[in-house]
């Protein structure tokens, strides 16, 4: 992968290039950001332009030709290795590591182009329920694998995806190797909850922290690399809040239409305090699946969001038709009195439904404390 394939981050990119010219490569380096902002992708772009043997004229992108960046491109360089979650199977119900899930790892990550999540990988393994975890035998094949001298490369690269997941019991065998790594090996740990990392862990790394996507830039990205129209990649920008990921799943979801329907209706509902319909609402949305009612929770607290900003600033909304007509009629109901109450209260939704909650409960008792607020806006 290139740095010129990867959208935005063009600060970041420029720092990782910097550091190479200036010949100072941290051994062991956090790639810390959100979800959606590009930091496996930016992990394995620098990688390979640090092994890049044909380097543009310019020096700042690999060439993508050399024999070097063609197996970086397909991820079988012998110098580059990952490490990441994994979890027994029914494929693999015996002690699971990395490598067992090598061919799925690659798939996934060149198909997504190094854009995806902690769901998305344990459904390409289907894990079903459990959750995975970087354990102690992947990081015993782990010190085995950086033993041995780089096959052709001048940096062995070991890439630790989602170094949170790391089980604490593993932590050890990774921070002795991290304080006494071997020659020209590089380590590049991708995060993105860093008070989830071991203190231990997290010292011993130099953090490079990747902000959220600009608006333009991933607006730019979902019209020129995946196709949408500006009118679509328009809206699911602003509902994604600089996520990729969050993105291309509202422009591919049909729940994202399905969504803005079910928030009108219930904001009326709260409003207007009508018990009988409200009650058939929250019946209709307690039926969906905890995925999804998490959705619906996200969504809302962008639609929320999009009533605050046009009670203050009406110019800068960006959204047509019924959503645009909604949110014009809504927004005296936002205020800076309350915004803070509806974001406190949805976010913890999202923490409930998360934590199996029941769902008529939380939609309930939701429902009241939306009313109390756009009673008193």
């Amino acid at each position: 992968m290139r740095f010129s394939e990867i959208i935005g981050q063009h600060a970041t990119k420029e720092r990782l290039v910097q550091t190479v010219r200036e010949n100072r490569i941290s051994h062991a380096q956090l790639f810390l950001g959100p979800e959606g902002s590009g930091t496996l992708a930016l992990a394995l772009a620098y990688a390979q332009f640090i092994n890049c043997t044909g380097r543009a004229a310019d020096n700042t992108d690999s060439c993508g030709t050399c024999p070097s960046c063609r197996k970086y491109e397909l991820l079988i360089h012998p110098d580059l290795h990952f490490i990441y979650p994994v979890a027994t199977t029914r494929e693999v119900d015996k002690k699971p590591v990395s490598k067992d899930f090598v061919r799925l790892w690659r798939e996934l990550v060149l198909e997504r182009k190094g854009y995806f999540n902690l769901p998305m990988w344990y459904k390409k393994i289907q894990v079903e329920n459990k959750q995975g975890i970087i354990n102690a035998d992947d990081c015993n094949e782990l010190i085995r694998i950086l033993s041995y001298k780089a096959y052709e490369a001048e940096y062995k690269v070991m890439v630790i995806w989602m170094v949170e997941k790391l089980f604490h019991a593993a932590a050890p065998k990774l921070l002795k190797i991290l304080e006494e790594p071997p020659d020209k090996t590089l380590f590049l740990l991708v995060s993105e909850e860093s008070g989830q990392i071991i203190t231990t862990i997290l010292s011993r790394t130099q953090l490079e922290k990747i902000p959220r996507l600009g608006e333009e830039d991933l607006q730019q990205a979902l019209i020129n690399n995946y196709g949408y129209e500006l009118k679509d990649a328009r809206r699911a920008t602003l509902l994604a809040e600089g996520n990729l990921i969050e993105a291309l799943d509202h422009l591919s979801n049909p729940d994202s239409g399905e969504f803005f329907n079910l928030f009108r209706q219930w904001m009326r509902l709260c409003y207007t305090v009508k018990i009988e319909p409200l009650n058939e609402w929250i019946s209709t949305a307690s039926k969906m699946g905890r995925e999804r009612q998490k959705g619906f929770f996200a969504f809302s607290l962008c639609g929320i969001r999009e009533c605050f900003i046009y009670h203050y600033r009406p110019k800068e909304l960006k959204l047509e038709g019924e959503d645009k007509e909604f949110v014009q009629r809504f927004s005296p109901r936002v205020t800076h009195k309350n915004i803070n109450e509806f974001y406190s209260l949805l976010n913890q939704c999202i923490f409930h439904i998360e934590r199996n909650a029941n769902p008529t409960l939380v939609f309930m008792d939701t429902s009241l404390q939306v009313a109390r607020l756009l009673r008193n806006p």
